[in-house]
């Protein structure tokens, strides 16, 4: 079984092979581990109300949209909100539908003064498959991870 200082190890071996502005990247299985057995790590699901809704949940995250739907307008309440339920102090993994938005979060986050901040790969869903679909292909969803359908 992974330890949180080897999971975290890993993440920032990643973030500094892959040049990212922020403490380190996550595969789900790595966040959900963390989430449970480090002490104040918090996951911020970045993704739009639509996608909530419409795609599944997952249990005690915070839920804070990077950007709204229709038209994916930039939320440029974004931090506030984050500041308003996520201690600075704390680990924050950031999750979007596959990573993306996820990493912009994870970027302005630690541009904002949030020193432990980490990127979740994959997202929720995924990349898509050979059939055009997601969630079968990496991501919370495919691995197993507790989730809910709205």
């Amino acid at each position: 079984m992974d330890t949180v200082g080897s999971i975290l190890e890993r993440a920032q071996q990643r973030a500094q092979e892959m040049n990212l502005p922020y403490e380190g990247a996550l595969y789900p299985a790595e966040a959900l581990t963390l989430l449970q057995e480090a002490p104040g790590a918090r996951l911020v699901d970045v993704r739009s109300r639509a996608e909530l809704d419409w795609v599944g949940r997952i249990p005690g995250a915070v839920e804070i949209e990077w950007q709204s739907y229709p038209g994916m307008r930039s939320n440029s309440s974004f931090l506030s909100y984050l500041s308003s339920q996520v201690d600075q102090e704390s680990m924050v993994m950031f999750l979007c539908r596959s990573g993306g938005r996820s990493h912009q979060a994870a970027a302005t986050a630690t541009e904002s003064g949030y020193a432990n901040c980490y990127n979740v790969l994959e997202g929720f869903e995924g990349d898509k498959d050979a059939s055009g679909h997601r969630g079968t292909k990496g991501g919370w969803k495919a691995a197993g991870l507790p989730w809910v359908q709205s």
